[in-house]
């Protein structure tokens, strides 16, 4: 979309908006809106950004103060122009410029070569050029533009009809409201696509929500289909949608000159990929023959585990419209297209039992028990139900007849039961009150959609703590790893983490492969561990929503541990990064007299419960500093390192931004390196260089 010599031309004014202390002035404004477009490309069109977030959202306030200053200079193909701040009322229904029809599904080599024969007679021609790209598994849309400007977004709707949704549609940042269609003598256009929702973004909403006590929405596809719909368009704007164009369906020409109207498909998808749209150029191939065609489909069912968003097959196209036009539509699907369909994701079974498990952290997850059945090449047994209200809102029953597919392809759920198919001998699913391993009484926090257990004695819960317990970013106890810990339960020897510091060597010393040496390691292990400053044993103890970060918020909070039993509400939510979630969970693990006695028995065993606040470093030669490390360090370990930084009063950031001052770059630095190198304020230096900044050279 950009040459060479427009992208230095752009980033060189985008410096020059930057560091301009004076309010931008109204003969300026089209010019920061080109550099915003533009900024927009890179980062939702190439994922390639030159700037950083902070530097995006000074220049965008800056046009929103213009407009607002001068609104008789707001032109609707403004970034400004997408953000929408009421709710809609209603989706009225549009009529298509074109029809939206299907495509003619295939599931094998015999159906592809079927459809290629007919292409053949039709055409009279031996050799056709056929374009490949995927076939996304999201939900259809139709755009349509208008003297350049994104007049209507409508949803597929019957094919026929669909409703407007042009105010959700402008939320959707890879949908450029403007597109020089002009250029190529077009003067009123309507194109095709999909919007979908990427498995990253997919998989972040979904934590949020579960965060949240919600229930997380079903699959990528679902919830892009559901979100163009939703009322409240910042809603929309949140859950980051994607859309790919792939389709001309319909324009109307314009005023003569410029380029040529593109004369196949493959012309098409660059054609609208230089005009800013995210098109499937860079997945897309065209072949000259039918065994091409099937060999691609195959290597594509073969990687789509690795894409970043879902897809449910390819899409095959006769490469050229005078063809295209030859070969015609029925009044289903054109002829001159088809879909190859990869293999069922889906399939029936049905829900013989529902077991109840305890998690690390006491949630109780309902686990369906189904009659084993085949879904893309694996055989499915168990499906998590996720919590009680999934269970409520499926209407499941013991022996009803359900719907299973694999999420993302890999994790399998349930989609539906088939109350239609009941005999009578359902039997509904009954929730527990009580712990199913302990005994002890479930809790469920308000807003919260899973009941726990918060007995950290729990049976169930205690290997999984123990395992935390001492993994190598909490008390690090080496010699004591997951398969080791998992023997000495089953033994008996390992029943709760104070038993780590009352092993019976002697007896463990019996077993295979437990020499002398090997015990020798185990016991300096087990001792260095009491050493750990405070914030790797709060981190270690596996307390609900505490991360390393927060566990060093605490670990500087306090003097003594246990003194957090007696810490208010008020007072946890004035620490940094606590709210009232983080709050309530410290709060409950404090108020339990069985963790209480646990941390008794960690402190009599040599544990260290007294913070180390008062021994740092304040006024250290790193003091308001921030740093960060990427790829793979030769001279220390990445834990030693970050230490160091928060011994000398500096302070470590989880990303690259503009707040971040060091990038610690070791060998093999990836994408980490490459966004600091973008944004001017972070200094990318050496481990010897930051060796030199804390004195150690």
């Amino acid at each position: 979309m950009y040459t060479k010599s427009e992208i230095q031309e752009l980033q060189h004014h985008t410096t020059a908006f930057l560091k301009q202390e004076t309010p931008v002035s109204p003969d300026q404004i089209d010019l920061l809106r080109r550099i915003l477009v533009f900024h927009e490309y890179r980062y939702y069109i190439m994922s390639d950004p030159l700037i950083s977030d902070t530097e995006y959202d000074k220049l965008y306030k800056s046009l929103e103060k213009l407009e607002k200053a001068h609104p008789e200079l707001i032109s609707p193909d403004s970034p400004t122009q997408r953000v929408a701040y009421e709710l809609t009322s209603s989706f009225p229904t549009v009529q298509h410029l074109v029809p939206m029809l299907s495509l003619e599904n295939s599931y094998d080599e015999i159906d592809l070569l079927d459809w290629h024969r007919k292409n053949k007679e039709l055409t009279g021609l031996e050799e056709i050029e056929y374009c490949i790209e995927p076939k996304f598994d999201g939900a259809s849309i139709s755009l349509v533009y208008e003297d350049d400007h994104l007049a209507r977004g409508a949803t597929r709707g019957d094919g026929v009809a669909g409703d407007d949704i042009t105010v959700n549609i402008k939320q959707i940042r890879s949908v450029p409201i403007g597109a020089k269609f002009s250029k190529f003598g077009l003067k009123q256009v309507e194109v095709r696509g999909e919007v979908l929702l990427s498995k990253k973004n997919f998989a972040k909403y979904n934590e949020g929500l579960i965060a949240q006590g919600l229930l997380p929405l079903a699959n990528p596809r679902n919830a892009a289909s559901g979100s163009l719909r939703i009322k409240d368009p910042q809603e929309v704007s949140r859950r980051n949608l994607e859309a790919f164009i792939y389709h001309l369906s319909y324009y109307s020409e314009g005023e003569a000159g410029g380029a040529q109207a593109p004369q196949t498909h493959s012309e098409t998808l660059q054609m609208l990929w230089n005009l800013g749209f995210r098109s499937p150029v860079r997945e897309m191939k065209v072949v000259k023959d039918i065994e091409s065609v099937i060999r691609y489909c195959r290597e594509a069912e073969a990687e789509r585990d690795n894409l970043p968003y879902e897809i449910d097959g390819m899409v095959i196209k006769v490469n050229a419209y005078e063809l295209q036009e030859k070969l015609g539509m029925t009044s289903h699907h054109p002829r001159w297209a088809i879909a190859f369909k990869f293999k069922a994701r889906q399939a029936t079974s049905v829900l013989r039992k529902v077991e109840f498990q305890v998690g690390r952290t006491g949630s109780i997850t309902p686990v369906a028990k189904i009659d084993p059945v085949a879904i893309g090449g694996v055989t499915v047994s168990s499906v998590s139900l996720f919590n009680e209200e999934v269970v409520r809102e499926k209407d499941l029953m013991i022996n009803d007849t359900v719907l299973v597919e694999r999420a993302g392809d890999v994790i399998p759920y349930i989609v539906k039961s088939m109350p239609e198919l009941r005999k009578g001998s359902e039997i509904p699913i009954e929730f527990p009150k009580n712990c199913p391993a302990c005994g002890d009484e479930l809790v469920k926090p308000l807003e919260e959609a899973v009941w726990r257990c918060t007995n950290i004695n729990c049976s169930a819960q205690v290997v999984e703590r123990i395992i935390h317990f001492v993994s190598k970013d909490a008390m690090d106890i080496r010699s004591l790893g997951e398969a080791n810990v998992r023997r000495f339960h089953a033994l008996g020897i390992l029943n709760s983490i104070p038993d780590i510091y009352h092993l019976d060597l002697e007896k463990i010393s019996t077993l295979d492969k437990f020499g002398a040496k090997s015990i020798k390691n185990l016991k300096e292990a087990i001792e260095k561990s009491k050493q750990q400053p405070l914030h790797r044993l709060i981190f270690g103890l596996g307390i609900r929503y505490i991360g390393e970060t927060t566990a060093k918020t605490l670990a500087n909070a306090v003097d003594y541990l246990p003194d957090f039993q007696h810490f208010t509400m008020e007072q946890l939510l004035a620490l940094e990064d606590v709210g009232p979630k983080v709050a309530g969970s410290i709060q409950q693990f404090f108020s339990n007299d069985d963790n209480i006695a646990m941390l008794k028995k960690l402190e009599e065993a040599g544990l260290k419960l007294h913070s180390d606040r008062r021994t740092m470093q304040s006024g250290g030669s790193l003091e308001g500093l921030t740093f960060l490390f990427t790829g793979t360090l030769s001279r220390f370990k990445r834990s030693e390192a970050e230490e160091m930084v928060e011994a000398n009063g500096g302070k470590i950031l989880s990303g690259v931004s503009s707040k971040l001052n060091f990038l610690v770059a070791g060998e093999d630095a990836g994408s980490k390196l490459e966004k600091a190198k973008k944004i001017s304020s972070i200094k990318v230096i050496s481990e010897e260089e930051f060796l030199q900044l804390i004195g150690q050279e």
